[in-house]
């Protein structure tokens, strides 16, 4: 115990609470439940209640705080200034000094208490568990940070890490629901229980004692159109992304909505194959913004993924045109195919759609498998100026010939 100066006031804190809660369901106030179901694949489906002590302790606050073991509990907090650290980095900066430390600390030992007890029955150690992991966590010079979107429209062999933070893996079903036991609700239709519907995004960071949490919304969304560029899946991420910072609820935030709405097409799987492609193709999208044309390419082809003829057409146009310049029809045959009667067949089809003509199935690969050779080759103005050299009858160097 690194702080025993603490550990008689919290505890007076958390057991005052239980009384006063559980005086209070004893006088007809109502606990909550959650009615969370178990799919097993193999065996029967499980389904269990599990009571919503946060709604229930939350609802409660002003009460809480208002009683003297709660003040005297905030004095001892305000004079450690770990708990100052801590109660920031998890409330946020806005948040005042004594809300931070009783939402984040108080708040947090006693919900943490009575998940434990599975209601308002005092145990001594559940108490003494969850003080443990708040000391843990109080004390330490790093914060573990994770955030957590599911995933929809693909399915995947085994995990896969996309890049130093971020991961693709299976879902594990108690994962939420042991922070947040109506997160059933909040899960896309038919979550956990189709193929192309089991599995997450994990954004994992460790970060100083002072530094903030990634912005996740934009780090999911990234992975998001990387996955969609490398599967040409019908993918989507979300609605919400849930976070913990320590292993403690952090927040619920929306994902962006781009990223979030499902495409029309096919699910897709993500194998070992289409793999390193992806990492590169999320690691070249972090310096997308350094060059504006790349970018307005990769913002008109997401867009024309959720849009129907005659504007799927125009932004898949604008996309090229941005991508490659005016000549984008040649460069574009010239960049994917090496087979002359095969380039004649794609530059046709992309003459067409410069002239106006509609998408063709051929068109859409096109495109994508345009900007993903982009992205690899790493310098698009250097990639446009060798095509050019090769349509003057000069080799390509190797390494962006690779690219393709």
């Amino acid at each position: 115990m690194r702080a025993p100066h603490l550990y008689p006031l919290l505890r007076g804190f958390a057991l005052g609470a239980f009384v006063v809660l559980g005086r209070e369901l004893e006088e007809g106030s109502e606990l909550p439940f959650a009615f969370e179901e178990h799919v097993q694949r193999a065996g029967p489906t499980l389904y269990e209640l599990r009571p919503l002590v946060r709604a229930f302790i939350e609802e409660r606050e002003p009460v809480l705080r208002a009683r003297e073991d709660a003040l005297l509990a905030l004095g001892e907090l305000r004079r450690e200034p770990s708990a100052a650290i801590f109660a920031q980095a998890h409330a946020g900066p806005r948040a005042t000094e004594d809300d931070a430390l009783f939402r984040t600390v108080l708040l947090g030992l006693l919900v943490a208490t009575a998940e434990s007890c599975g209601g308002f029955d005092w145990d001594d150690e559940a108490f003494d568990r969850a003080y443990g992991a708040l000391e843990r966590s109080l004390f330490g010079e790093r914060r573990r940070y994770s955030a957590i979107a599911p995933v929809v429209g693909l399915s995947l062999p085994k995990q896969a890490s996309l890049s130093e933070s971020l991961m693709l893996r299976p879902f594990v079903m108690t994962e939420l629901s042991t922070h947040w036991p109506e997160s059933r609700g909040l899960l896309p239709v038919g979550f956990a229980r189709e193929p192309d519907r089991m599995c997450v995004l994990e954004l994992r960071s460790e970060l100083d004692g002072g530094e903030g949490p990634p912005d996740a919304p934009s780090e999911i969304a990234d992975a998001v159109s990387a996955l969609r560029l490398t599967t040409s899946a019908s993918l989507a991420a979300g609605p919400v992304l849930f976070e913990t910072l320590d292993g403690r609820p952090y927040g619920i935030r929306p994902v962006l909505p781009i990223a979030a709405t499902q495409p029309p097409g096919e699910p897709s799987r993500l194998d070992a194959f289409r793999t390193p492609i992806a990492i590169d193709v999320l690691a070249a999208l972090g310096d997308a913004d350094g060059d504006p044309e790349l970018a307005e390419a990769l913002d008109r082809w997401e867009l024309s993924i959720f849009q129907n003829d005659p504007f799927r057409a125009e932004q898949l146009r604008a996309s090229l045109r941005a991508l490659l310049g005016d000549t984008w029809p040649l460069r574009c045959a010239i960049l994917l195919e090496q087979d002359g009667s095969v380039r004649e067949l794609l530059h046709g089809e992309l003459v067409a759609l410069a002239e106006g003509g509609e998408v063709t199935p051929a068109v859409l690969e096109a495109v994508r498998r345009a900007l993903v050779a982009a992205l690899r080759a790493g310098d698009r103005r250097a990639l446009v100026h060798e095509l050019d050299r090769e349509l003057l009858g000069l080799e390509r160097r190797p390494s962006l010939r690779a690219a393709v």
